[in-house]
């Protein structure tokens, strides 16, 4: 009775082993299965992603790059515009003294001009009345001789 023990003991952990090896062999197949699902299931996924993470890599350094252009190009607008705005604003201010200037000039040489010319008129009035009281004296002395 042992020994029939011993062999069907010895059946039943052949019969465990081959077991073993038909699940170890259902495991591999259901493996390779299964990668080939998960692959078609995620494959186009990732690589539709990659490909669309790498075209938005390259458009952000791109614009990284642009935008690098663009700060510099505004740092440089800024400090050009911050000098042509102060030169504008002495231009102006120069203009405004130029004008004040020749305006000032202007009204001193009328003012002078008039002046000498005021003194002119003043001297031949002068000489108007001169005459004119030269004239009075002489029309009276002669008006007195012939009265007499």
């Amino acid at each position: 009775m042992i020994k029939m023990t011993e062999q069907h003991l010895l059946s039943q952990i052949s019969e465990l082993e081959d077991d073993i090896t038909r699940i170890e062999e259902e495991a591999a197949k259901k493996e390779a299965s299964a990668e080939k699902e998960v692959e078609a299931d995620w494959d186009d996924k990732i690589n539709t992603t990659k490909s669309s993470y790498d075209t938005a890599e390259t458009d952000l350094k791109e614009a990284t790059e642009k935008a690098n252009e663009w700060t510099k190009k505004k740092n440089k607008l800024t400090s050009e515009v911050k000098s042509l705005k102060k030169e504008y604003a002495n231009l102006k201010k120069g203009k405004s003294k130029a004008l004040d200037k020749k305006l000032t000039d202007i009204e001193k040489d009328k003012k002078t001009q008039i002046k000498k010319k005021k003194a002119e008129i003043a001297a031949l009035e002068k000489q108007y009345e001169q005459i004119q009281r030269d004239k009075a004296l002489e029309e009276g002395v002669d008006s007195g001789e012939t009265h007499m």
